[in-house]
């Protein structure tokens, strides 16, 4: 999951060592606003002031003594594991999904006793979810049996050390993710992949391997299309000349030759500058620790008041046509009114100079290899409806707990899936107790559960306001991999089809050139917004499965307004727009879609802040309340990520194991 910024973005912000060390030569260009003060306020807010300095803290994995967190939960999730507990405890996990199966893990591990609830009858994984044939389904999802494709997360950014050490350690096989379509028969896609490498910001290395692995990337080739205002253009010839597409949104002259990509690392180059210089040559350098985590908490202390739109306009000037093109080619556009910081983090995952990997058989195949660890604790169709906790500041509230059972929660079982219509099977309650929990659902389905006694005030704020954003996807299957072919594939294959077809499609519809594109994908101002090929063929399959449609925020709500089946001609006649009408001959009629605000157990794609919610909600997301802990993607500050997710895991595993 996760989205902003992703077909052409910003270069990476300067995290730790290895976040961004692929993206760092992409911070070269010159910078063209004026960096603003560290602080807009003539006098300091000193309250707020320390909030930003303990978020930056919390971003970066600075631990109380300067040590690096990511480091600790490396060792603990991959090396060493928990120390074995001499004082076992009852742990209630609530949610089967990536978060909640590591720390349930970890926990076992170290002997405690662990019950996982989870409230979906068919399968784990929360929103890593694949359509496919497996243990969560029997159900074929595409014509072909061989086809898979994904309904969340999809790929995996190298710089994510947690994820990828444990698909390592899991002997999950990873392949690389094409973000950027290549040059077919370059590079050694079929290589070992590299082993994971963790440079810390104490200057201690981290790896689960020698060596340099077999694989060699592939060339980009950007061949894909931009399609916007009636013009189009592959992605390379935009990146050669800019000004004709730029033109068309009625761009500023002074940007009319740079890409959007060059003018948001323009726009974004003071801001790297709270944190990092620029040598001579151009590389980006961290500064000294001190210097690094205090620029970072006046980088928050500064912005996280902006919207991505008032960023875009108040601070760097834009005008609207700038605006407008930036916004549709870097995919801003349906997350302006949102956060600045959320589109600013995310640059360091998308970005087209970052290598991704995806795993063989769908990104489900992670929890499920998992599963046989913690099987036996995992109780499904289980969704908790009330909690109480025990807490002794709290007295005389408490029903169900006391100072020996601290924890209780009513669970219900149910009819329906993931976005059917569902509801309660009578008689079905099934209450559990425990002397700790962890709750890893997100808070917008948490809202939904009546907790007592009443959670301090900000954790109930944040409970109730805490911004999920919509994410839609459609995927269309066809049966031959026409994103891949050369004007002579088509012809050979069209007249395959029909004698005389090619030349019929060049002439009622105008011929649009073959994209001839291995991975990455498309942008367009059409409602199809952003178009995935997939990246390798699956098999012997002559076929593929396209995400025709990836869309957030006001974008995918157009699309959930629709009912699925209805998506799918919607998503061809886009795709048509953009690659042309021949592309209904090999469309087989089947596809899958997936609306994760009408997702009944996640109800929204992920956590996306609006302006203000960093500082005044996330101090508490994480924080525990009594024998509650959290963990989950919104706990941590890589909203949308795995990795996210399995730092929650890790850090609450270590709490609970510690208490």
């Amino acid at each position: 999951m996760a989205g902003a910024l992703a077909s052409g973005a910003a270069a990476a912000p300067l995290l730790t060592g290895t976040d961004t060390a692929a993206a760092v030569t992409a911070l070269a260009g010159k910078p063209s606003a004026a960096p603003l003060p560290w602080s807009r306020d003539e006098v300091r807010d000193e309250a707020r002031w320390q909030t930003c300095v303990g978020l930056a803290r919390q971003l970066l994995l600075v631990g109380t003594k300067n040590e690096d967190l990511k480091l600790t939960y490396l060792r603990t999730l991959i090396d060493d594991g928990l120390p074995k507990t001499t004082a076992p405890k009852r742990v209630l996990v609530i949610g089967a999904g990536i978060s909640g199966l590591v720390s349930a893990w970890l926990l076992k591990s170290a002997g405690h006793d662990v019950t996982v609830l989870e409230a979906n009858g068919s399968r784990i994984g929360g929103r890593i979810k694949t359509f496919r044939v497996g243990p969560e389904t029997s159900e074929q999802p595409f014509s072909d049996p061989a086809q898979y494709a994904e309904a969340g997360a999809m790929r995996i950014p190298s710089q994510h050390p947690l994820t990828l050490a444990l698909v390592d350690k899991l002997n999950v096989r990873r392949r690389p993710f094409y973000n950027v379509d290549v040059v077919a028969g370059t590079g050694n896609p079929d290589g070992t992949p590299p082993p994971v490498s963790y440079q810390a910001f104490t200057g201690e290395t981290w790896t689960n391997g020698t060596g340099t692995g077999g694989y060699k990337p592939p060339t980009q080739a950007s061949n894909a299309w931009i399609l916007a205002n009636g013009l189009r253009a592959r992605k390379s010839e935009y990146g050669d000349h800019p000004a004709a597409m730029n033109r068309g949104f009625g761009m500023s002259e002074s940007m009319l030759n740079k890409t959007t990509h060059a003018s948001m690392d323009s726009i974004l180059g003071p801001i790297y500058d709270y944190y990092s210089t620029r040598d001579q040559d151009g590389t980006r350098k961290l500064k000294p620790f001190d210097q690094w985590v205090e620029g970072w908490a006046r980088l928050l202390y500064d912005f996280d008041g902006f919207s991505m739109g008032r960023f875009l306009t108040e601070y760097a000037d834009l005008t609207d046509g700038s605006l407008e093109a930036i916004g549709t080619i870097e995919n801003l556009t349906s997350r302006l009114p949102l956060g600045f910081l959320h589109s600013f983090l995310d640059a360091s995952d998308i970005n087209p100079n970052v290598t991704y990997w995806e795993l063989e058989g769908g990104t489900a195949t992670l929890p499920y290899t998992l599963l046989p660890q913690v099987s036996d604790l995992v109780v499904m169709n289980r969704r908790v409806i009330e909690l109480e906790y025990f807490d002794p500041k709290r007295a005389g509230q408490a029903v169900h707990t006391d100072a020996k059972n601290q924890v209780w929660v009513r669970t219900v079982q149910e009819t329906g899936g993931d976005h059917e219509p569902g509801t309660e099977v009578p008689g079905s309650f099934q209450e559990y107790t425990a002397d700790v929990a962890i709750v890893t659902i997100p808070f917008s389905a948490l809202r939904h559960v009546q907790v007592s006694p009443l959670m301090s005030y900000k954790k109930r704020r944040a409970v109730i306001e805490l911004h999920y954003d919509a994410a839609t996807k459609v995927l269309l299957e066809f049966n031959r991999r026409w994103w891949e072919f050369t004007e002579e594939d088509w012809k050979r294959e069209l007249d395959a089809v029909q004698p005389g077809l090619y030349d019929k499609y060049q002439s009622e519809a105008g011929g649009v050139p073959a994209v001839h594109a291995v991975g990455g994908g498309s942008v367009t101002d059409v409602p199809n917004r952003f178009i995935y090929h997939p990246s390798h063929q699956i098999g012997d399959s002559k076929g593929g499965v396209v995400l025709a449609s990836y869309s957030w925020a006001d974008d995918a709500v157009r699309w959930d307004s629709l009912d699925d089946d209805e998506r799918y001609p919607y998503a061809l006649r886009g795709m048509q727009q953009v690659y042309g009408k021949r592309v209904e001959a090999f469309y087989t009629g089947r596809g899958k879609t997936q609306s994760w605000v009408r997702n009944r157990y996640a109800l929204g794609e992920a956590a996306v802040l609006t302006p203000n919610q960093l500082i005044q909600l996330h101090p508490a997301i994480c924080t525990p309340e009594g024998p509650l802990h959290f963990a989950g993607e919104h706990t941590s500050l890589k909203h949308a990520w795995i990795e996210g997710a399995l730092e929650s895991a890790v850090r609450t595993a270590l709490e609970v194991n510690a208490a």
